[in-house]
């Protein structure tokens, strides 16, 4: 074996393709191409072979292949006889192995005098290059970062050391190659990762777009056919007051009941499911145009339960999120907040700046009630799915509070409660602000 320097200088040439490569520019085959064409045109080097794993040639033409993962590429001298690669009509088997010389070069590069004089142990390397013409060799893996992508390799049918600038080219050049490969790999990677997102995204809508036609169609199904039921027993009581009718009406009733509940359940769960699937990127949405369209939306349940509704936000409060999100968790938040509240009572809004440990801007968003308050448990549970504290006579899922906390936590914001029995309770959003 030659000793390597530690410290070589590599020709003008290497040093320019090096450059050139490490710049990008052309195609990694081109630039694969030009390294073999330099090195096989130094003063005494008969043979230049490079293996490829990971990466296949764009152009195989002159790429033989050693099996399905790797490709072997040689430059020889005109008249030189040596060759690494296998005989014609060989396969992969015949591709050299080199277990002693092939670990050493995935450090360093390597440089072998005469391979007559390799030792004991290195018997099959010896065996496998005097097979194939070679008595001196120059090897270095082509990796980054303990990745593997190939090697470079130059040979000789005669014995003798290596010039040093041939190592350096060698070892330059190689380098030079794999930090353009694990760059290359980088990028397909994210490619392929972002091709499997879209691929993902797609089969998410269309899952739910299923999931929601196989959900609500029978659960329609069952509100009609409950609602027909229902009519047409009533009626019948009232025309000759059937027993049995009453008893149906009664039935059907629980039963659209429930199916009602069911639809809720299937809605909330489809509808949040789809917004936490992803494909909308988040966005400044203003507080204070939410709040008026989910005002608007929930007029009708706070007339009913004589609720008055007041809100202290100023116009242009701005927080990170998307539109629907932001309108869907205060749609829960104020919803709860009528429904669960005294005759009569009141539901007030506020919007206020903050600044976190890191000093980003932030708003929190509170909803305040004069409803029955919560004890510390019922604080402790209140978030969690299919939780609730109300009578049969105030519908819900259960799933909202734990839905809409999903919905925060995704845009890195936070949810939570304060509240005393007996006083009320305020539930509060925290969002980034600008």
């Amino acid at each position: 074996m030659q000793s390597i320097p530690t410290q070589m200088a590599a020709s003008p040439e290497a040093l320019a393709l090096a450059t050139e490569i490490l710049a990008g520019h052309g195609t990694m085959t081109a630039a694969i191409e030009q390294v073999g064409g330099l090195l096989s045109g130094l003063d005494g080097v008969d043979l230049v072979a490079t293996t490829l794993v990971l990466l296949r040639p764009a152009d195989t033409e002159q790429w033989i292949p050693l099996g399905e993962r790797a490709w072997l590429r040689e430059w020889r001298r005109p008249g030189a006889h040596c060759s690494v690669a296998p005989q014609e009509g060989g396969g992969p088997e015949q591709a050299l192995t080199m277990p002693w010389l092939s670990p050493r070069a995935r450090s360093s590069v390597i440089a072998v005098v005469d391979v007559e004089r390799l030792p004991e142990e290195a018997a099959q390397d010896r065996r496998e290059l005097t097979g194939c013409g070679v008595r001196a060799v120059v090897s270095q893996s082509i990796s980054h970062h303990g990745v593997l992508y190939g090697s470079v390799a130059m040979a000789r049918e005669e014995a003798g050391p290596w010039p040093e600038s041939h190592l350096s080219d060698v070892r330059l050049l190689s380098a030079a190659v794999a930090s353009r490969m694990a760059e290359e790999l980088a990028q397909l990677a994210l490619i392929d990762a972002i091709r499997r997102g879209d691929d993902a995204h797609r089969s998410k809508e269309h899952f739910f777009a299923a999931l929601g036609h196989e959900l609500r169609t029978p659960i329609a199904a069952i509100l009609g056919t409950a609602e027909l039921l229902g009519e047409d027993a009533r009626e019948r009581v009232e025309t000759d007051g059937s027993g049995f009718a009453a008893d149906v009406a009664r039935d059907a009733g629980v039963v659209l009941r429930a199916a009602e509940q069911l639809h809720a359940v299937v809605e909330e769960l489809l509808g949040t499911g789809q917004e936490l699937g992803g494909g909308t990127e988040t966005q400044w949405v203003d507080v204070a145009e939410a709040l008026a369209d989910v005002g608007h939306w929930l007029a009708a349940p706070a007339r009913a339960g004589a609720i008055t509704v007041s809100t202290d936000v100023a116009p242009g409060v701005l927080v990170r999120t998307t539109p629907s999100a932001l309108r869907q968790i205060l749609t829960n938040l104020l919803g709860n907040a009528i429904a669960y509240n005294s005759p009569g009572g009141s539901v007030h809004v506020t919007a206020s700046r903050a600044i976190d440990e890191f000093g980003r801007p932030r708003v929190r968003i509170g909803v305040r009630d004069d409803g029955p308050g919560l004890t510390p448990e019922q604080q402790r549970q209140v978030f969690d799915p299919f939780v609730r504290f109300a009578g049969a006579e105030v519908r819900g899922t259960g799933l909202g509070l734990s839905l809409s906390r999903s919905l925060a936590e995704r845009d890195g914001g936070l949810m939570g409660v304060e509240s005393t029995p007996a006083e009320g309770s305020v539930f509060w959003l925290d969002l980034a602000s600008s």
